[in-house]
């Protein structure tokens, strides 16, 4: 039932991150504060489809 999802750059808008969600438990989506390897801080990520 764990799906991958992407994690976005809030700020420049590139895809950095991925992880597994259990999407019967966590309808909505998730949101992380994540270091963004070109903005060179931390921003915050959100999960896109």
């Amino acid at each position: 039932m764990r799906e991958i999802i992407t994690l976005e750059c809030g700020d420049c808008k590139r895809r950095n991150y991925s992880m597994t969600k259990n999407k019967k438990l966590h309808t909505a989506r998730v949101e992380f504060k994540k270091h963004c390897p070109f903005c060179k801080k931390h921003t915050t990520h959100k999960e896109t489809r």
